[in-house]
């Protein structure tokens, strides 16, 4: 079976699609996840158990009264007849409100297990997967999908064993009572074989493509749900496109649940005549061994109830094989992901620096996106045979163009590096790949000498600040967002923080001050406003080195002037890497690095990379010289 970060299918069919083949590794991976629960899980089966035996006990009961109490006149016997009817059903439910609290108690704990590992192996990517998945799609695997992966346990593997000990202690007393009519009922088993296989591998294909939709219908709303999106459709006027789009993902799923209804129904119709053609053999034949005085009264009213209680668990273990394949589909999903590896990890004995000094040096770095497919590139993969998938993982990131080409440079302890260039020269990149958010394909970045790959990640997100162009905020309060650089920073470092960065006035102006909701990704305040309240979070985490992508050309002069003024004061005795945007940070960079088609093309100061008449050159006079 071919393994990998690729997590192929692990349940495969043949070429035909008609049987489903699973393999032991994933029956063990599966089961692996009800191992915590062992004493619950014997719980269930010891209920299991205990139900299926008594509800043998009412067609018994029957018999005896036919038989043995009624012409007898044994009142007593009636008597204590009638309160076993009675005793078993109360005694069945209690047992069955114990199995139901196990079951949910395996369930929920199973949901709560996969949740957890989910998460945590997805916030474990690098970015380069979150660029290449929809959230809404991410969030029905971990919804959906797990909800059905624990079904596939809680439901699956109950029912399963439920209908085992049915068929067998059913079967046990029904060979006692009468051994032929017992192989009668038999007789008629291939037809519910028959049908239950059609059935099966029509829901099969239903229920896959029941959560392809589903997912897709989540990612659809999550994209044009969340502020961003909504803004995006009004601002074009395309509310009634993405209303046909959605009706047409909603109606899909409306369609396949139809369906599934639909065939159930016709399964359930066919069970139903199956199981009235069994019953009918089984009265005839028994009223002819009664008439000829073979078989008593009693015993063919038995086991006409037990016929029922043999058919459907006897239907569904002869298509135990297609309904089990079909329930794990969800845990399929659900190790798809995990089994995508993690690109960026520690190695086993990382380097933890007590202090950082913040020297940055790349050294020939040569980086390409492409590395990391997102959850589309699982679902494309996911129903290809092991031999074509083999044959398509690209052994080199192919033609993929490189983001950066032998750039190097360094940065000294303190020093002021100011980026610039054209649109799409890299200058982004190689601000990513100093916290690590992507690993180079060749050469190295290091920081105070070490290689940043050599790093344990924490220390070296402790050591890093970064302000992007788009600060983003939690819906949550101002407090909460800025303590999520430092959760154990008091008020007075809050206010600090915020002085410094030029934004305390406006909170405490606010009615709730720090307690102000800033709204869905911080879109109560002003972009101005959010760039000062990411800067105080940077603040709070106290780096040694800053990585800036010094936006401020979208805002009024006055936030531009706050926001400046914010950064002068946090870069100061700090390593810093600015992307420029602004002629006043150029200027009083001590090194600037001019940046094009991935390569550092020139490198000094202001005035000696005007004299040179080249990139910075013209970059100023179309650029930089219009801000003054």
């Amino acid at each position: 079976m071919f393994s990998g970060g690729w997590g192929w299918s692990y349940v495969r069919f043949d070429e035909t699609g008609d049987q489903p083949k699973l393999d032991r590794a994933l029956l063990s991976r599966v089961l692996r996840y009800g191992a915590p629960y062992k004493a619950k899980m014997a719980i269930i089966l010891a209920t299991i158990l205990a139900i299926s035996v008594l509800a043998l006990a009412p067609p018994l009961i029957m018999r005896s009264l036919i038989d043995d109490a009624i012409p007898d006149r044994d009142l007593r016997l009636v008597t204590f007849l009638g309160i076993a009817m009675v005793a078993i059903p109360l005694v069945s439910g209690v047992l069955g409100v114990l199995q139901r609290w196990a079951s949910s108690a395996v369930g929920e704990g199973i949901i709560f297990d996969l949740r957890n590992q989910l998460y945590r192996h997805v916030l474990g990517m690098s970015l380069g997967f979150f660029t290449s998945t929809r959230t809404g799609e991410l969030m029905s695997r971990l919804n959906n999908d797990v909800v059905g992966a624990q079904q596939a346990v809680t439901g699956t593997f109950i029912t399963l064993a439920a209908n085992i000990v049915a068929v067998v202690t059913t079967l046990v007393v029904m060979l006692g009572l009468e051994w032929r009519l017992t192989l009668l009922a038999m007789a008629i088993f291939p037809l519910f074989i028959v049908a239950s296989r059609r059935v099966g591998r029509l829901l099969r294909v239903v229920r896959r493509d029941q959560l392809e939709h589903n997912a897709t219908m989540n990612a659809h709303m999550q994209e044009t749900l969340g502020v961003s999106g909504a803004l995006l459709v009004k601002l074009f006027g395309r509310s009634h496109d993405e209303e046909q789009r959605f009706s047409g993902e909603a109606g899909a799923v409306r369609d396949l649940g139809v369906r599934q209804a639909t065939i159930g129904r016709w399964f359930f119709m066919a069970l139903g005549v199956m199981g009235a053609l069994g019953s009918a053999l089984v009265f005839w034949t028994g009223a002819v061994l009664v008439i000829e005085g073979a078989v008593s009264v009693g015993t063919i009213v038995a086991l006409s109830a037990y016929l029922g209680n043999l058919y459907g668990p006897l239907t569904a273990l002869s298509n135990a094989r297609v309904e089990f394949a079909t329930s794990l589909v969800s845990f399929e999903r659900v190790f798809q992901v995990l089994d995508m590896e993690h690109d960026i990890v520690d190695i086993d004995t990382p380097v933890r620096p007590v202090r950082f000094e913040g020297a940055i040096e790349f050294d020939g770095v040569w980086f390409r996106y492409g590395g990391t497919g997102g959850l589309e590139t699982v679902r494309r993969t996911s129903s290809r045979s092991a031999f074509q998938l083999a044959e398509s993982i690209p052994s080199d990131r192919g033609a993929e163009a490189w983001a950066l080409q032998d750039v190097s440079f360094r940065v000294e302890p303190g020093e002021l590096v100011a980026l610039v260039g054209p649109s799409g020269a890299g200058k982004t990149t190689t601000t990513y790949l100093v916290p690590r958010l992507y690993d180079v394909d060749r050469g190295a970045v290091r920081i105070d000498g070490h290689d940043v790959r050599n790093l344990d990640r924490s220390h070296l997100a402790d050591a890093i600040g970064v302000v992007t162009q788009e600060a983003y905020l939690f819906h949550d309060t101002i407090a909460v967002n800025l303590r999520y650089a430092k959760p154990d920073a008091t008020d007075a470092e809050l206010r600090t923080a915020a002085e410094l960065a030029n934004i305390a006035t406006l909170i405490e102006s606010l009615p709730e001050g720090y307690a102000t909701a800033v709204g869905e990704r911080g879109y109560r305040l002003s972009g101005g406003e959010k760039q000062r309240i990411a800067i105080a979070r940077v603040i709070l985490r106290n780096p040694q080195i800053l990585i800036l992508d010094e936006a401020t050309s979208h805002l009024d002069a006055h936030s531009e002037a706050l926001i400046q003024d914010a950064l002068e004061r946090v870069m100061k005795g700090r390593t810093s890497l600015v992307i420029a945007h602004r002629l006043s940070t150029i200027l009083s960079a001590d090194r600037i690095l001019v940046m094009e088609a991935g390569t550092v093309v020139e490198s000094g100061g202001h005035a000696e990379l005007l004299a040179e008449s080249g990139l910075y050159a013209s970059l100023y006079r179309t650029q930089f010289a219009r801000a003054t």
